[in-house]
């Protein structure tokens, strides 16, 4: 059974802008859903960060039952209040030795939301160390001024679009290591990347994106799955929740969503290039 935070794990976040480790799922679980991750990757036969990075639960029912586990979602409301949503998830998987890695960011830059009361659940499949490239934070971030981006397209980036925030000092960085099957929090403006996996085994998570249901999308209308509670704003239509894996309608969805993202990433670029050449 779940439970809600403590007031000092309360305050602990909402002064650092991150919490960790949290259990949630056994080991034994944590092992079977990685089996159906890879079981998806070797069926595709492409990485599940291709396909499955911006609302990867509808992909499949299980990772919905996951967003709904009810240790997150206690930890989650603890933070946010009862009424809660999820507007997006991502499958992460580093391979062993894999140079790739995710540069230093904050999410409140691109997801468009208002206010910020927004909350990342980041859950181990398999170990996430130091050696693995676990997550790490930079504390208090989420306190301060918008931080500024740029976006380097590099291919060994996880992030779709390379965002990289400018001159992070590197040694203010908090790890988060989990064992599988455990989790970490953190909010949405807390800056955060993770370094290339120099282990032996793949380094594999979910990470679920939640919001207070009274939270506005500021990129035009939006979808999102019901997590808790009940939401009286109406403010997001609802995701088409999977009823088999890899169910048609759901899937139809989500490559709408890719194809949405993609437009806006090209027009962002386009223009960048454009005022950049202009000023030349």
């Amino acid at each position: 059974m779940g439970s809600q935070l403590t007031q000092q794990q309360v305050d602990f976040f909402r002064t650092n802008g991150y919490l960790f480790p949290l259990d949630a799922i056994s080991a034994t679980d944590a092992a079977a859903l990685r089996t159906r991750i890879e079981a998806y990757e070797t069926q595709s036969g492409e990485e599940v960060n291709k396909r499955l990075k911006i609302k990867a639960h509808l992909a499949f029912p299980w990772m919905c039952e996951l967003a709904r586990h009810l240790a997150i979602v206690k930890a989650v409301q603890s933070l946010l209040g009862p009424d809660l949503l999820l507007f997006g998830s991502s499958a992460f998987a580093k391979n062993a030795h894999d140079i790739r890695f995710v540069s230093w960011h904050q999410d409140s830059a691109y997801y468009g939301l208002d206010p910020h009361d927004s909350v990342t659940a980041w859950v181990a499949l398999s170990p996430a160390t130091s050696e693995s490239g676990c997550l790490r934070v930079l504390p208090g971030s989420h306190t301060g001024p918008d931080l500024v981006h740029d976006e380097t397209y590099d291919a060994n980036n996880l992030l779709a679009r390379g965002q990289s925030l400018r001159g992070i000092d590197d040694s203010l960085a908090v790890e988060m290591p989990l064992r599988p099957g455990q989790f970490s929090l953190h909010h949405e403006r807390t800056a955060h990347d993770s370094l290339p996996n120099r282990s032996d085994d793949r380094r594999i998570g979910v990470a679920f994106f939640y919001m207070a249901a009274h939270v506005r999308s500021t990129l035009g209308p939006r979808s999102a799955m019901p997590v808790a509670g009940v939401d009286t704003y109406s403010h997001w239509s609802r995701d088409p929740e999977p009823q088999t894996d890899l169910d048609p309608v759901s899937m139809e969805y989500l490559d709408s969503i890719w194809a949405r993202y993609r437009d806006q990433a090209a027009t962002i670029q386009a223009a960048r290039q454009a005022a950049t050449q202009s000023a030349v």
